[in-house]
């Protein structure tokens, strides 16, 4: 099933159906997200402050799990030699790099009154921020070389070396003196997060994944037509 969903002679059909479905769910989501949020309690010792939890996290796990992505589509291109997986790797890699800088800046936008700074060297902070530069490496090899088919495989190479960065991310908080909280959701003693907080994160982590997958049809379309009209002319 998976292997129908990766063939390019599949991918028009997959749009018509997948990109609407996508977008329909974004929204509706979003409409239940943005009840969620609102209705969700204030927490006692962060205040309002704590609802940037509910955009921070799910773009902090999708800028991990894209990444994940990017680097087994790259390994993929390189074992089936298949131009198609370069292509969903760089868009993936353009939704996965802002994603990382959402982040980024609200969480120091959270870190500035509950931290009272904009940022540390915290461990989690730090490893994030490297993800970024990931990100934005990747991207600009990419147009770097006149040969495009070089400069994917030099690219390609770098996304799946950074992927040692990922369990980095993940485990620095656990293994390093950091600021960060750790985890409350995915740990192995259980959900610590109050179920109040958990639905609304939740619905708003379902929202962006949507919006995750219909933006990467968009530009992975963009990217064959592109292909097409340099083909011709």
């Amino acid at each position: 099933m998976l292997n129908y969903f990766l063939k390019l002679k599949n991918f028009d059909r997959n749009f018509r159906i997948f990109a609407p479905l996508s977008l329909a769910l974004m929204f509706i989501f979003l409409g239940f997200g943005a009840i969620a949020v609102v209705n969700s309690p204030i927490d006692y010792q962060q205040g309002n402050a704590v609802k940037i939890m509910y955009l921070h996290v799910p773009c902090a796990w999708l800028a991990l799990m894209i990444y994940c992505l990017l680097a087994l589509f790259n390994l993929a291109g390189f074992i089936w030699k298949n131009p198609f997986f370069y292509i969903i790797a760089k868009a993936i890699a353009k939704i996965g790099c802002l994603f990382t800088l959402i982040t980024l800046l609200t969480g120091s936008i959270w870190g500035k009154p509950i931290w009272g700074t904009w940022w540390v060297f915290d461990p989690r902070l730090t490893s994030m921020l490297i993800l970024f530069f990931l990100y934005v490496g990747y991207l600009v090899l990419l147009v770097s070389f006149e040969d495009q088919s070089k400069g994917e495989k030099i690219s390609a190479v770098i996304s799946i070396i950074g992927f040692i960065n990922i369990p980095i991310i993940k485990f620095s908080v656990e293994y390093w003196n950091s600021l960060h909280q750790k985890a409350s959701i995915i740990r192995t003693k259980g959900i610590a997060i109050d179920p109040t907080m958990l639905k609304p994160l939740m619905i708003m982590s379902a929202m962006f994944f949507c919006y995750f997958i219909f933006l990467s049809l968009i530009l992975v379309k963009n990217s064959l037509m592109l292909k097409k009209l340099n083909k011709k002319y």
